[in-house]
């Protein structure tokens, strides 16, 4: 009974950890979404998974979606086939994404080839196949993604990227039997050489994009529960995290920068539940005659949903940190003081 009992619990800690990394594949919006939906006490457990989830195998995280899906048919959720599980998709997706994911998961839709190459870094594509006859190369080249295969190109040696390049633009059919060595043996490479790479789908950094994105409660909920469990992890979160407030810590050239990029009716919402603290940092950054009519305008406004306000400021965080990203400025979390980077 007690090898029992500890055989389910590791089957349970499995399952939460493949829903863990289904989320943040899914991405921030629609993992968000998702969380909105569950109950406290589920909250809490993915809130942990999630946050301890290190890296997934490529072939793992298939393999989630593959269990994921076949799950949802058992349910009766998803009934009539393909069709209507690409339709599905589709509506959750987009058309190109869905494609993607049942590629991934091995439904009989249009064979990609050479998709064991989807997953390997374009340094490591260009090491198994810069011996080739350039021939070979263009033919492979031709059947990765454009950005892909641009990249792997740019590994290639020098004295045949030319050469290949003009052979895939001469390039019309390939028998399908050679594709299919080229794929086989391609193939086998990758898997003697362990060169399906892991990627980053846990850990702080995407917590805590993750909880940029969801509503105020429900940060606040997870980070709560986080702080019961591991004071120190999330206060790390928090480090990683830009919420509102943090406006505070941008210096004055980096607030006008944000203020350029921002709409009128976001930054009227945003600073309904302002602090008088951000509030006079915005308006000192503005015109005198812009300030006061924000002003007379904030006076003047009724009764608003909270969903609208934390929205707008939502819209004003993800404004300042393309800023960041883009290195025009730095913002610094907890209070440190931000810049513009000139």
């Amino acid at each position: 009974m007690v090898a029992m009992a500890s055989s389910k619990k590791g089957k349970e800690l499995s399952k939460r950890k493949k829903v863990a990394a289904i989320l943040f594949a899914l991405g921030d919006e629609t993992a968000s979404n998702i969380l909105k939906h569950l109950d406290e006490n589920e909250l809490h457990i993915l809130a942990n998974e999630m946050s301890f989830l290190d890296k997934v195998e490529p072939e793992e995280l298939n393999l989630y979606f593959e269990e994921l899906l076949e799950e949802l048919g058992k349910k009766g959720f998803i009934k009539g086939g393909v069709e209507n599980m690409k339709h599905l998709l589709e509506k959750a997706f987009g058309e190109e994404k869905a494609k993607e994911m049942l590629g991934k998961i091995g439904t009989p839709l249009e064979k990609v080839s050479f998709y064991s190459l989807a997953n390997i870094s374009p340094k490591m594509i260009a090491n198994f196949i810069k011996n080739e006859l350039p021939q070979t190369i263009a033919v492979i080249l031709a059947h990765l993604e454009p950005m892909q295969a641009a990249e792997v190109l740019s590994y290639l040696p020098e004295n045949i990227q030319t050469d290949v390049a003009l052979r895939i633009a001469k390039l019309e059919s390939v028998s399908p039997d050679i594709i299919a060595e080229l794929e086989s043996v391609l193939e086998a490479e990758v898997r003697s050489s362990g060169g399906a790479e892991s990627h980053q789908v846990g850990g702080v950094e995407p917590v805590a994009e993750l909880l940029n994105n969801v509503p105020k409660e429900l940060e606040q909920k997870i980070l709560s529960y986080i702080e019961d469990v591991n004071p120190d992890l999330a206060e790390d979160i928090k480090s990683k995290m830009f919420v509102f407030e943090d406006l505070v810590s941008v210096d004055d050239r980096g607030i006008q920068a944000i203020l350029k990029e921002i709409s009128n009716e976001d930054l009227l919402l945003a600073l309904k539940t302002a602090t008088e603290e951000i509030k006079e940092k915005i308006f000192k950054n503005m015109s005198q005659r812009a300030a006061d009519m924000i002003k007379e305008d904030l006076e003047a406004m009724g009764p608003t949903k909270l969903s609208d306000v934390e929205k707008a400021q939502q819209n004003i965080i993800k404004i300042a940190k393309r800023l960041e990203d883009e290195g025009k400025i730095v913002i610094a979390k907890g209070g440190a003081g931000g810049e513009v980077v000139v």
